[in-house]
């Protein structure tokens, strides 16, 4: 950050102390911090929104893996997908549940549409996708 600008802000007494509460829990040093990430993280999410920029994130399934070529399925979109898809973890819940975690990477527009194939897929139980800034992008 080579020039640094103040402003104010105008907040309810309750706002700021709800605020205030949760820069304390989460241990930011100031307001100002904790407003910095708040601006970025939103920033961030709308450029995803509108699909521009780069992504980093996780895809997570949980699916019944007794469905019939749903294991196939997901194999198969996931190597569709491998300019995105960097690593997957699977894990077995029980004898009918299977856990899938995907590290993905790219523009969030081509992660977005891996992920809904991915979660719109019959059998599974519960997908999320998850994106964080990779913070070269962000001021």
């Amino acid at each position: 950050m080579n020039d640094t600008v103040r402003f104010g802000v105008s907040l309810a007494e309750e706002l700021l102390a709800e605020f205030d509460e949760l820069i304390s829990r989460k241990g930011y040093a100031s307001r100002s911090e904790a407003i910095r990430d708040l601006l970025r993280d939103y920033l961030a999410e709308e450029a995803w929104r509108a699909g521009r920029g780069p992504a980093v994130g996780t895809v997570t399934l949980v699916y019944d893996h007794h469905v019939p070529d749903l294991q196939e399925k997901l194999t198969g979109l996931q190597h569709e997908g491998a300019d995105v898809v960097v690593s997957s973890l699977h894990v077995h819940l029980d004898r009918h549940r299977c856990l899938e975690v995907l590290v993905v990477r790219g523009r969030a527009d081509e992660i977005r549409a891996l992920a809904d194939r991915l979660i719109g897929a019959r059998g599974v139980k519960h997908g999320k996708l998850t994106l964080v800034a990779a913070g070269k992008e962000l001021p």
